[in-house]
């Protein structure tokens, strides 16, 4: 049913949620030249990632293709041509194609390269960039259970990008752990209905088929404690009852200090708030996981959605705190942290329409890079994530802030002088040390 030079919308978020028997069944076909649509290409043979081993793809088209290093060699080579969105720019995209719109404007990406040759509106004052609906000829999506009407139950994290997916193409087959008879799904629990599945097709999920979310593996690696200053610093900005998202990096050591207690309530952007601590064991067979595709605990409270509504949430101001890793912050709160130096721009991810959409956002991250350059400039060099929209950055030497739009240095980490800030920052800034 996919034809030579089909566009291919595939769910899933890492090999969680993913497809992959169907993928892997139409890898043994001769079917070429694929657009093929995805959050990223699968893993190294696994998932669409067998299928870009093959040479079936023509085009991709997503958001973290850095994932899949057998992607990212295809993209550099030309063996594949690729198509950066933004994590909540992809999902939106492919809801706004199921809903017959003709695309939307988003404040996600205003200002940073990936805006580029698009077109862009100033409403109330804000700059919107133009996005393009999306639409397949064909979607494969993962489900956890149908019934033999159609209608489709997701599990935890699953739903991610299948949901919009399922209403996105002209031909859609679920690939489903369980099929039961009508009547079997109470109604108030279906996320898809049955007008939108075409085909149905029974395939158990195994260990294997996670790929890298099989399980987790507890490590007692030492954490620099100059890292777990910063994170530490960080968590005293955080509120009880605040929805918060932790980036990759060093925001991620402050979910290792956050207890219950607390009321913070960690939001992850393939689809779920109140995500918990790692399990002691196990994976993504029995587990959520989170947006570093690492298997994670539900607390009491939790709740999963997809991707498309999870964006929603960030882009409308739902999100109290972001918290991000920087590779630069300049004078005017700019902030580049999603293309590193001398590496392909092929894994932008959730990073602008977070940096963008959040309340606050506070950038962790260290001072200079390793050979000596500051990282806090007058301008940053490096492609930005989002313009003027830092709050706060953390450093092992110091605090900074934005107070009346002005950078200025708030407070000095312990043992660190007023001397070695200033060496170390090439930004100018005001000093209100507290």
């Amino acid at each position: 049913m996919v034809k030579d030079g089909d566009i291919l919308l595939v769910g899933g978020f890492g090999m969680t949620g993913n497809p992959v028997h169907l993928l892997h069944a139409l890898a043994e076909t001769s079917v070429r030249n694929l657009v093929y649509v995805a959050n990223n290409v699968g893993e190294p043979g696994l998932g669409g990632g067998r299928l870009l081993r093959n040479g079936q793809i023509r085009k991709a088209i997503g958001s973290y293709f850095t994932s899949n290093p057998e992607a990212v060699q295809a993209a550099q080579s030309g063996a594949i041509e690729v198509e950066l969105l933004p994590q909540g720019s992809l999902a939106e995209a492919i809801r706004a194609g199921g809903a017959g719109l003709g695309g939307f404007y988003t404040p996600t990406a205003a200002g940073t390269l990936l805006a580029e040759g698009k077109e862009t509106r100033v409403i109330g004052g804000k700059t919107y960039v133009l996005v393009e609906p999306i639409r397949g000829n064909v979607a494969f999506i993962r489900a956890w259970k149908a019934d033999e009407a159609g209608n489709l139950v997701y599990r935890m994290t699953e739903q991610n990008f299948n949901k919009a997916m399922a209403t996105a193409a002209d031909l859609v087959i679920a690939e489903v752990e369980q099929i039961v008879p009508v009547g079997a799904l109470d109604p108030d629990q279906i996320h898809t209905p049955g007008c939108y599945v075409d085909y149905l097709v029974e395939a158990r999920m195994t260990p294997e088929d996670l790929g890298s979310s099989a399980s987790i593996e507890n490590s007692s690696k030492k954490v620099d404690p100059l890292r777990l200053r910063m994170a530490q610093r960080a968590l005293q900005e955080l509120k009880p009852g605040q929805v918060v998202n932790l980036g990759i990096g060093i925001p991620t050591l402050i979910a290792d200090l956050i207890t219950p207690e607390m009321g913070i309530i960690l939001h992850t952007e393939n689809g779920m708030l109140g995500v918990g601590p790692a399990p002691e064991e196990g994976g993504a067979m029995d587990y959520p996981v989170n947006a570093g595709k690492i298997p994670v605990t539900a607390l009491p409270g939790a709740s999963y959605f997809d991707s498309a509504d999870s964006f929603a949430m960030i882009r409308g101001g739902h999100v109290d705190v972001a918290v991000m890793g920087g590779l630069q912050v300049d004078e005017k709160a700019n902030l580049a942290n999603w293309a590193v130096p001398g590496k392909p721009l092929l894994g932008v991810g959730g990073a602008m329409d977070l940096a963008s959409g959040a309340k606050k956002l506070i950038i962790t991250m260290t001072h200079t890079n390793p050979d000596g350059s500051p990282k806090i400039v007058p301008e940053c060099t490096l492609p930005l994530t989002a313009v003027g929209a830092v709050d706060l950055v953390i450093t092992e030497l110091a605090v900074f802030g934005y107070p009346e739009g002005r950078l200025t240095l708030l407070e000095l980490m312990p043992g660190v002088t007023l001397e070695e800030v200033r060496a170390k920052t090439s930004a100018r800034f005001v000093e209100a040390l507290r």
